[in-house]
């Protein structure tokens, strides 16, 4: 790491730089120290720089392989009998199906990140355009995420970046104003549990074009070699560790997951509330260990859960 200096309308303007190798690339990480600083003040604001530079070089490599852990034959194998164990079906849902999993859906997947719209009120919204007394945002989200439900059925498109805008800005367009923009250079994301403690930390905003690229690069080149479920695992939880917009991550990548579970003929698949506990268990997981087969293993749990919803 290094002291850089340059010098704009008279004045002299600190950062410290650090530079990096990245596959054949040289990348540099560059954080602002201030200006006309004296060396007691660059040496104060150094230490605090460093820090942040470390953090941002872990988060670069933490996410920088998209599929981090090659799977082998018999790994293959062991994943392709967890599909048959839990009998997935190629199924072909009727259009009374297909409403009852976009309510579903749409109540869960806003739910689990603290929407305060009971299932009955969503299927009143959807059905009968009725609003309840809750937030005008949620209620739009609601709309939004059933109108991103159907969006999908009707493309082709399995992963892109132009797909992702596009789902974010269907489900957030009248409630969020970056609806459909990716982080901006200097939007990081931290979040930390109710102790304080930093339990995820998105890639650096300067990233996540590149390492999204990568993701959708990864996906063509696997999308035929791995099951489905292996490739909408990896596909999801990698876009949750990049999470690339400043809010929304969470239902964008569900939504990418069911996408591309039916672009493989797969029903779609809904993570219920009352699993949230295990689906952020499964998303630790992957991001500690590269471990995808918890977040299998509740797709798996969800599927089942599925046939019993829809015979009903």
């Amino acid at each position: 790491m290094h002291i850089e200096i340059r010098k704009a309308k008279g004045k002299k303007k600190y950062y410290l730089s650090h530079s990096y190798r990245k596959g054949e690339k040289i990348l540099k990480i560059r954080v602002y120290l201030g200006e006309d600083l004296s060396d007691k003040q660059i040496a104060e604001k150094r230490k605090e720089a460093e820090v942040k530079i470390q953090d941002r070089l872990r988060s670069a490599r933490f996410i920088h392989d998209p599929y981090r852990t090659v799977l082998t034959s018999a790994e293959l194998k062991e994943l392709r009998s967890l599909e048959v164990k839990g009998r997935i079906r190629l199924i072909h849902l009727s259009e009374n199906d297909w409403l009852k999993f976009s309510e579903a859906f749409t109540y869960d997947t806003n739910a689990i990140e603290g929407s305060t719209i009971e299932g009955k009120e969503v299927a009143n919204i959807l059905e009968k355009d009725e609003w309840p007394d809750k937030p005008k945002e949620e209620i739009s989200e609601t709309y939004g995420v059933a109108e991103a439900v159907a969006y999908i059925r009707k493309i082709n498109e399995h992963v892109s970046l132009e797909l992702l805008k596009e789902l974010h800005r269907i489900v957030f367009k009248n409630s969020k104003p970056f609806a459909g923009r990716f982080r901006e250079r200097g939007v990081e994301v931290v979040i930390s549990d109710t102790f304080g403690n930093i339990v995820h930390r998105g890639a650096p905003s300067s990233q996540v074009v590149s390492l999204l690229k990568e993701l959708e690069s990864w996906y063509k080149k696997n999308r035929r070699k791995y099951p489905p479920l292996v490739l909408a695992a990896v596909v999801h939880n990698q876009f949750e560790n990049i999470h690339p917009f400043q809010d929304g991550n969470g239902r964008v990548g569900r939504l990418l997951l069911i996408n591309i579970l039916i672009k493989h003929g797969l029903p779609p698949l809904n993570i219920e509330l009352k699993n949230r506990r295990e689906y952020y268990g499964a998303l630790q997981a992957y991001e500690k260990d590269g471990n995808i087969r918890p977040m299998i293993e509740l797709m798996l749990k969800e599927y089942r859960k599925l046939r019993k919803t829809l015979k009903k």
